[in-house]
């Protein structure tokens, strides 16, 4: 990818690397067609599918695996049954949006509109979450190199075709680097003037918009009660009481992005229906149809995923496991990126809380994979968490570490190339 890389052009290069890479992964997609698919189901999405094989060139269907095949009918009809809340709300809604306003303007409607209206919107949004990571580490390390190479990193990701299929990490990516990057422009400045705390809440707001593409964005609230708390140690000042105000918005409206759909739930479900028709997740004292669903279909729950027949699962997800956990450990402990520009003393202990409130939160996420979630899903969740970007990016840069650096880069080319093989066959793991 060097051949596309020029610091003086990083746009251009961004772009370049982006277009070679889709290229390649393009490729490996319409290359799988040589055999059949592992499993047919994408082919009952069509209407008119005359046998469930499936065309070599076909490429909606071919990326409408997985978790993209609930994305995409919840597009088309909403949420028919109990189990799909477990995808959320987000993805469907932009999917089913873009399609009628296409139809409005006279495309016809057929089979594949809204499985390409969402892959459209998973690589466009792939592209845009990496011109804002990079915007995102030039505010705290002033560091144009290793701001390009941690976003080359990021179309490089592990992930592979989950960013470029119907499914929800490229926008969540891109929502969550919204997010970081306007909270990073209102605490690591020196100043404090409405504007900055303005950035605080619309940082909030993207958050909860990407809460409603994965729910593990309700994380991003570890950096509102942190820099909340930073906040109460200091004098009550008219700037303190109003930066404690947008804070509590902030992390309110990442709150909300989370209880908005258990509500619409709770009103379809539990809400005026006969007592033999209420569904055990109504009479909880918390009421959350997305909880429930993980844990009755989904097998998702504490040491539920620790059996024999995983073993497999996690050693495929231990490399990126280590990433996650290593790079977030590191900054908990020296929370410094090379910085390049010059900070005040006071500018430099904003970033260092601010790098270490994003660790947590990386680390917060380890450790509910480890433990909870269907562990294989760390390689594409990591997309959307910028700190271990940061990392390799330093990594590379240094040439004491350069070597490992290059290696795990290596690896992920490798896991997101076989990756792709394997997701356009329809075959685990997702």
């Amino acid at each position: 990818m060097s051949l596309f890389v020029d610091s003086a052009s990083p746009v251009q290069s961004l772009a370049c690397t982006f277009v070679a890479w889709k290229a390649f992964l393009l490729a490996i997609v319409l290359g799988s067609g040589v055999g059949p698919a592992y499993d047919t189901s994408s082919t009952l999405l069509s209407t008119s599918q005359p046998s469930y094989h499936e065309s070599t060139f076909d490429l909606a269907t071919k990326l409408t695996r997985w978790d993209a095949i609930y994305y995409v009918q919840a597009s088309r009809r909403g949420y028919l049954f109990e189990q799909e809340w477990a995808f959320a709300s987000g993805l469907p809604t932009t999917i089913s949006f873009l399609t009628n306003v296409l139809t409005g303007l006279g495309i016809e409607r057929h089979d594949a509109l809204e499985p390409l209206v969402g892959i459209f919107i998973a690589n466009f949004s792939h592209l845009l979450s990496a011109l804002v990571l990079y915007k995102l580490s030039l505010i705290v390390s002033k560091n144009s190199r290793m701001s390009l190479t941690a976003s080359i990193l990021h179309i490089l990701s592990p992930a592979g075709l989950f960013l470029s299929a119907p499914c929800s990490e490229s926008p969540y990516a891109l929502l969550s680097f919204l997010g970081y990057l306007f909270f990073a422009k209102a605490v690591i400045s020196d100043r404090r003037t409405i504007a900055h705390d303005v950035s605080l809440v619309a940082s909030g707001l993207w958050f909860g918009f990407a809460v409603n593409f994965r729910s593990n964005g309700v994380l991003n609230g570890v950096l509102f009660a942190a820099e909340l708390l930073r906040e109460l140690t200091l004098p009550p000042t008219a700037n303190s009481v109003r930066r404690r105000l947008a804070l509590l918005a902030g992390g309110s409206a990442i709150a909300i992005g989370f209880v908005v759909p258990q509500i619409v739930a709770y009103r379809t479900y539990c809400y005026d229906v006969s007592d033999t028709e209420l569904r055990p997740w109504c009479t909880k004292l918390l009421p959350s149809i997305y909880t429930f669903v993980q844990e009755h279909y989904w097998n998702v729950g504490f040491l539920r995923y620790w059996t024999p027949g995983n073993v497999p699962l996690f050693l495929l997800a231990g490399p990126m496991l280590y990433f996650m956990a290593r790079s977030g450990t590191n900054f908990v402990l020296d929370p410094h990126l090379p910085n390049e520009g010059a900070m005040s003393a006071s500018a430099l202990e904003n970033l260092r809380g601010l790098l270490r409130s994003m660790a947590l939160a990386q680390l917060v996420l380890t450790a509910l994979a480890i433990t909870s979630y269907h562990i294989q899903i760390i390689t594409r969740i990591s997309s959307g968490y910028p700190l271990w970007y940061w990392w390799l990016a330093n990594l590379l840069s240094d040439d004491n570490t350069a070597s490992t650096g290059r290696k795990i880069v290596i690896f992920m080319i490798m896991y997101a190339t076989i990756q792709g093989v394997l997701y356009a066959s329809f075959l685990p793991p997702a």
